[in-house]
């Protein structure tokens, strides 16, 4: 008996030794096996978050169900995964997929690109094709980038005009017919060079990612699209947005600020559907498991569907009844994380909810290939969980360090912003990440769309070398050029020696830190003569302008050798020790606009429009550039971000320039700009106030700067202006001491 229960006892512990080794070693290797989006050679060091093991092969439901009826719930927001077999999802997707070993060097054709640059062209709407306002937003952000070509001669990339966002079926924005009318396309090609956008495919029962035609050699901008189906370094994974997402613009993040501790009231919420039947059940089914009602609060319906209560199971009434007791917004607004798990399809609206809200998304949906991962380091904003580990979600985030919890917040609260905030910026993302596949030589890196402002606002174009850019001087332990170069605005013939343009001439270029003075000539009469000008220290470059008009004031000109710009009209009067003042404080904040001439903006609720006002108040939004230093890429990024309509309108008026910088600047930076202090007479004599040539003295100006405010607030899709009450004095500046121990000694004096 003794010698029984002894081998019996051998036997389990030799078993469970096994088992231990068996679980041990799977968990291991997939720990090792490197993840989708992180550099080779990277290492996780010691107290570093170890990630969720991902693991290659695609998930088995935990339990069989059957297949909804026609009526099932089959809407957007699903999940992946299917009851199907490997060879029946391969025959479905057959159509689709044709060409799933196309890459940009075997499936793109990049002559036209090079030869022309990277120019999209979209084809004319066809008569009698209704198209979705989803999809119209999506061909509007195109034909309004500086992308877009009417000219297909001069095109690049091709986007359909036949509506492709909706390949459901059972859709009413479901377009048939689309292979013949596809294929009947003249500059088809079999795809090559063409962009397809979708948001849903498949249908029921099996949500398959066909979208009903064969798209050839083209590429897709998919959402919900699988890790198995997408290509690499072709297609772009975008992500799942409503009808209701905003065309331009959008909504800002809901992290307003630096909140620390960053825990909220919930650690995890969800709320959902669950699905009773058919794919997209198993994940949410489970849910009930880790819910607490207290600080994991995961919630799921079954009432969705016409025919839910025919497949109601003993826990519906329970989990309906538990549903009904919380607001989803305000978990949303109250949570430190928000689980996104798979539906019927991978994609969920729970994604870019999570972001904008600054609840961290916790990732529950294996397969699925996140939004922008080719250049999306997704690691840096969400925890990517994996199904099979769900009731180790609760353990795992609450080991994550409150100071990884505040930095992945405000992660998300960049990437809603620069990428996801609009239909606009989810288009533009898609294309500039084609471009940089294209021209790989001058491609962005992970660092700059990564960090702020992102990869739209930083050109390639003006440079390879992050150094030459104002946002990476922290990053690379650099510090910008310590000179300066004076540009100044002329449009009034030089008749007398005595005129502000020549003192104003003098007074900078006394400047320690003046490099060099470029005289802008947008004066109808000739240039003066050599003599007229006065000997300075430092080299006079004088520009006729071919143009003349407002906007050549911001032209990315050659002779700009130095990475600050002292901007001027000829009228501004600015002593010596007033421009190296506010040099002093550029230098500090080198991605911001410093100067003197403050302004500010308001919304007026009797007119509902954007007002504009030069009341000298503590509180202003706008610095003018008659008098205000940046950083020379804001000419490049006036020249070629901004469309030729907002320019134009600048030139027609001759008016509105410097609003329209500031626009851009506050748009690029999310800052206001920064005044320095400024002497007593320079509201009566600064900006030409008494000259009877100056643009000021228009009584049309002010109407105009008004209607200027609500154009470009369109344009953007909100309001970038931001208020500020600081001003920047030189210390002891007013102190009852000594003028002789006070660095800006003039200042005082004036």
């Amino acid at each position: 008996m003794q010698a029984k229960k002894r081998y019996f006892t051998l036997l389990s512990a030799g078993t469970c030794l096994a088992l231990l080794f068996y679980l041990g070693g799977l968990q291991w290797r997939a720990a090792r096996s490197p993840r989708r989006g992180q550099p080779p050679g990277s290492r996780h060091g010691p107290g570093a978050e170890r990630p969720w093991p991902r693991f290659p092969d695609a998930l088995r439901p935990f339990a069989p169900a059957e297949r909804p009826g026609p009526d099932g719930d089959g809407g957007p927001g699903g999940g992946g995964g299917g009851r199907v077999s490997p060879r029946q999802r391969r025959d479905a997707s057959a159509g689709l997929y044709r060409g799933r070993r196309c890459r940009m060097e075997s499936c793109f054709d990049l002559a036209p690109c090079r030869r022309n640059g990277f120019k999209v062209y979209v084809y004319p709407q066809q008569k009698g094709e209704k198209i979705a306002e989803s999809y119209q937003n999506v061909l509007a952000a195109i034909e309004g980038s500086r992308f877009y070509t009417s000219d297909p001669g001069q095109a690049c990339l091709f986007v359909l005009s036949l509506d492709t966002l909706d390949r459901d079926q059972l859709s009413p924005q479901y377009v048939h017919n689309l292979r013949s009318k596809v294929q009947s396309l003249h500059l088809w090609n079999n795809g090559r060079n063409h962009l397809i956008f979708n948001l849903y495919s498949g249908t029921w029962p099996d949500y398959t990612e066909d979208v009903g035609f064969d798209i050839g050699q083209a590429m897709l901008a998919k959402a919900s699209i699988s890790t198995e189906n997408f290509r690499p370094n072709f297609d772009v994974s975008i992500p799942l947005f409503s009808k209701d997402h905003p065309r331009t613009g959008g909504e800002k993040g809901f992290l307003r600020f630096n909140t620390i501790p960053p825990l909220r009231k919930y650690m995890l919420v969800f709320k959902g559907k669950r699905y009773l039947t058919g794919i997209g059940s198993d994940t949410r089914n489970a849910l009930y498991h880790v819910h607490n009602g207290e600080d994991v609060v995961l919630l799921t319906t079954c009432k969705h569907g016409k025919d839910w209560q025919k497949h109601k199971d003993s826990r519906c009434d329970r989990d309906n009844a538990e549903y009904e007791k919380y607001d989803y917004r305000e978990m949303l607004h109250n949570a430190t994380f928000c689980l996104v798990p798979r539906g019927r399809r991978l994609g969920s609206f729970r994604f870019l909810e999570a972001l904008q809200a600054a609840c961290v998304p916790v990732m529950l949906s294996n397969g699925w290939e996140l939004p922008f991962s080719e250049v999306i380091d997704w690691n840096q904003a969400a925890v990517i969980g994996d199904e099979r580990l769900l009731l180790q979600i609760p353990s795992t985030i609450r080991s994550i360090h409150q100071d990884k919890i505040l930095a992945l917040r405000q992660q998300t609260q960049f990437l809603w912003e620069a990428y996801f905030s609009s239909v606009e910026k989810i288009v533009l993302t898609t294309l500039e990440i084609i471009q940089d596949r294209i021209f790989k030589h001058i491609s962005r890196n992970s660092l700059i769309w990564n960090k702020h402002p992102g990869g739209l606002f930083v050109l390639p174009q003006y440079s390879s070398y992050l150094g030459d850019f104002p946002y990476y001087y922290a990053n690379l332990g650099l510090k910008p050029l310590s000179t300066f170069t004076a540009v100044i605005h002329a449009v009034t013939p030089l008749v007398s020696q005595s005129q502000p343009v020549l003192k104003l001439l003098v007074a900078v270029a006394k400047s320690q830190y003046c490099a060099q003075i470029i005289v802008l000539w947008n004066c109808d009469k000739p240039l003066p003569a050599k003599h007229r000008w006065p000997a300075t220290s430092v080299p006079v470059i004088v520009i006729e302008g071919e143009s003349k008009v407002m906007s050549s004031r911001f032209l990315p000109y050659d002779n700009i050798v130095t990475d600050a710009v002292l901007s001027l009209d000829e009228d501004t009067v600015l002593s010596t020790t007033e421009v190296d003042f506010a040099f002093t404080v550029w230098q500090i904040f080198p991605e911001r606009i410093v100067g003197y001439p403050a302004r500010s903006h308001f919304w007026d609720n009797t007119k509902e429009r954007w007002g504009y006002t030069s009341k000298w108040t503590n509180d202003y939004s706008m610095v003018l550039t008659g008098a205000a230093i940046y950083h020379k890429y804001y000419h490049y990024l006036y020249t070629h971000y901004l469309p030729a309509s907002l320019k134009n309108m600048v030139d027609q008026l001759a008016n509105c320039e410097d609003i329209l910088m500031n626009f851009l600047v506050s748009a690029v930076t999310k800052l206001p700009p920064i005044k320095v202090t400024q002497k007593k007479q320079y509201k009566e004599t600064m900006m030409g106030q008494t000259s009877r040539a100056s643009r000021w003295a228009d009584p049309d100006h002010f109407a105009q700067r008004q209607s200027c405010m609500n154009t470009f607030a369109s344009w953007f899709g909100y309001m970038p202006l931001i208020h500020s009450q600081m001003r920047l004095d030189p210390v002891l500046f007013k102190d009852q001491v000594s003028i002789l121990r006070k660095k800006y000694r003039d200042i005082e004096r004036l």
